[in-house]
């Protein structure tokens, strides 16, 4: 039988999915071999404290992105927080408001203020434009986001920072093993810093990691991270506790061993949502270079309401009705968040792409957690919604979306 509107469960109809899809759900490596790793750490009761799977988990992730040195963490928040005071970072550092608010928190949290700039509307990453404009004698570094995984202009902020003076650092939690022509990010500016929270392409249950070619600063960081320690009694530095377990190192070994199964999970999806939905008015499917290495673990989609003729959060209420839990990112800028619309309220006058941004991106399923026959219901019932798109129109104007 041929749907219609009114099957919709926004408008009383049944969900389309029994079960909830989620944006986020972890990729999972082969389980078997994750328990024996875990039996080991178990049998010899070293559960953390620089043991052997942090080491070897460090030196694969290092050797992966070519660089000297990994400094694996608890969690990428806490990476962030370490790599700020390490650096020795003060007064100012630039950083884009479209990204998740752990990369401001850093700062914040350290008493370091946040500048917030613009992004592409292209790439929605830092515009190095907008960026130099908001340098004063207070800046003491950017803070580039590569987001989705797809790579800011690394050369264009290489020459501002140089010229200016200042430290370069990326936040790369979402571009874990992808490239920028042909170099692995991870092995830009100053240092990077990468998230391994579950939601993320690799995960060790919670962690993250900072990667660098600055010896000095590895070696400060590695001291930070465990309490300022630098032999068995001896505490040289400030710390604190950041290390990474482990069973969660443990993990991230498991996962780097599946990685060519998590990317071309992923990248069968993202081919099916492109394919299928790259054709329409006032819908734009991000898009990736598949000449450079990616992980293709985002799903990220612009709703132009003016083009489409509903809006985002049109859109994100249905699917949420139908068990589609998509999510819009990263509403509503981190300049319009507390502490930061309060501690610096003129900080969103200037930010017009992110603005508009916030209103229109909303991020799918993906992921190995989902199959073909998932994908391709989601895309059916966003083409129902796109064809049936007036009458849906007409009824959310008198329907309370609850």
């Amino acid at each position: 039988m041929k749907r219609k509107v009114d099957d919709l469960a926004i408008f009383g109809g049944s969900a389309e999915f029994t079960s909830t899809l989620h944006v986020g759900r972890p990729n999972i490596p082969n389980i078997a071999r994750l328990l024996k790793r875990i039996e080991g750490i178990l049998d010899s009761k070293w559960l953390t404290n620089d043991g052997p799977y942090l080491q070897q988990f460090e030196k694969r992730i290092a050797d992966m992105i070519g660089v000297r040195n990994c400094v694996a963490t608890c969690n990428g928040t806490g990476a962030l927080e370490i790599l700020v005071r390490a650096a020795g970072l003060k007064g100012e550092v630039i950083v884009p408001s479209f990204t998740f608010v752990a990369t401001a928190h850093a700062l914040q949290w350290l008493n370091v203020k946040p500048v917030f700039a613009d992004v592409e509307l292209e790439t929605h990453n830092v515009d190095p434009d907008h960026l130099e404009h908001l340098i004063t004698k207070h800046t003491t570094a950017i803070l580039g986001v590569h987001l989705w995984g797809r790579p800011c202009r690394t050369e264009r902020l290489q020459k501002i920072a140089e010229e200016k003076r200042l430290r370069l650092f990326y936040d790369a939690s979402h571009a874990f093993g992808c490239s920028h022509h042909g170099r692995m990010i991870g092995s830009f500016g100053d240092a990077e810093v990468f998230s391994f929270h579950a939601t993320k392409f690799l995960n060790t249950f919670e962690g993250g990691a900072i990667v660098t070619n600055d010896d000095q600063l590895a070696e400060r960081m590695r001291l930070m991270r465990s309490f300022g320690f630098n032999d068995y009694d001896s505490v040289i530095s400030v710390g604190a506790n950041g290390k990474l377990n482990e069973v969660s190192a443990a993990m991230g070994i498991s996962c780097l061993e599946e990685i060519e199964t998590f990317i071309a999970v992923n990248r069968r999806n993202y081919q099916i949502y492109r394919q299928r939905l790259s054709n329409v008015p006032g819908l734009t499917v991000l898009h990736y270079d598949e000449i450079e290495t990616n992980n293709f673990q985002y799903i990220v989609m612009v709703i132009e309401e003016e083009t489409f003729e509903l809006s985002r959060d049109d859109v994100l209420a249905i699917l949420w009705k139908e068990n589609i839990l998509a999510r819009r990112y990263f509403f509503p800028g981190i300049h319009a968040m507390e502490p930061y619309r309060s501690l610096y309220p003129n900080s969103g006058r200037n930010l017009p792409i992110t603005e508009r941004l916030v209103k229109q991106v909303l991020c799918f399923p993906t992921g190995t957690s989902i199959n073909t026959e998932d994908v391709t219901q989601i895309c059916d019932l966003l083409e129902f919604i796109i064809e049936k798109k007036d009458s849906i129109r007409r009824r959310l104007t008198n329907t309370s979306l609850g």
